[in-house]
Parts: C-alpha cells; sequence; structure tokens
C-alpha cells in the first residue's frame, strides 16, 4: 500500500517537476527560481491528482481540498526535498541543456531517489492511519 501511494503521489510530483525543471531550463532561469517553479508545480499537479478522485467519489471542493492536503503534503514534501537536492547535488544538473543526457539522467535518478526514500515515511504514516490513509475511505 505504501509503495502504491507513494507511486501515485510520485506521479503528480514527476508532472510539476519535470515540467518546472523544463520551463525553468528552456526560460534561462537561475537554478533556485527553476527549484521553486518545479517544487510549485509538484505540489499543484500532486494535489490535484488526489482531489481528482476525491472529487469523483462526490466530496465537495473544500473538503476534497482538505483531503488532499492531509494526505499528500508530508510526502510531497520529502519527494521534492529529494529529488530537487540530488538536482543540485548533481553536478551541472542544474546548468544542462534540455537536449542533454545529464539532465534527463539526472533528473530521472532524482525522482527514483525520491521513491525509494519516501516509501517507508508513506508506511510508517499510512500505519499510523496519516498521510494516504485519509484517501481510501474515497477510493471505489
Amino acid at each position: 500500500m505504501a509503495a502504491q501511494a507513494t507511486a501515485h503521489c510520485l506521479t503528480g510530483c514527476a508532472i510539476g517537476e519535470v515540467l518546472g525543471m523544463v520551463i525553468g531550463t528552456a526560460l534561462g532561469l537561475h537554478g533556485l527560481a527553476t527549484v521553486v517553479l518545479a517544487v510549485a508545480l509538484a505540489f499543484v499537479f500532486g494535489y490535484a491528482l488526489t482531489m481528482r478522485g476525491v472529487l469523483r467519489a462526490g466530496v465537495g471542493l473544500r473538503a476534497a481540498l482538505g483531503v488532499a492536503l492531509a494526505a499528500d503534503t508530508v510526502s510531497i514534501a520529502v519527494m521534492e526535498i529529494l529529488d530537487n537536492g540530488v538536482m543540485l547535488a548533481v553536478p551541472g544538473a542544474m546548468d544542462a541543456g534540455l537536449d542533454s543526457f545529464l539532465f534527463w539522467g539526472s533528473l530521472a535518478f532524482s525522482l527514483v531517489v525520491a521513491f525509494l526514500l519516501t516509501t517507508p515515511i508513506n508506511k510508517w504514516m499510512i500505519g499510523r492511519g496519516k498521510g494516504h490513509a485519509v484517501v481510501h475511505q474515497y477510493h471505489h
């Protein structure tokens, strides 16, 4: 269950992260601006994916946002710290162009690291009825 929750969270994070890194790199933004954009988009897409399912279950918008915040905030935050940390730690990754293997390889590696290290945190939270456990009542 933790791996499934992490994969779900990673999907939203990856969409936002990749989009943010691509936009920031394409626009020639400074590394910090690119990271801020990527993190913001990761939270937006992460929450949106969770809210989509909860809204489909008939929950109102405000309540669905509350569920998404409770379910995903810690997981997304940990993933973002990890994957952006990896991108910043790999020499030249943030400055590599979109046509560079260094950029895409580092980004892919950063998402794998984020998944592997966030899964045990999600397992711990689900075991305590927190995190993604709050979404399960809305799944059909």
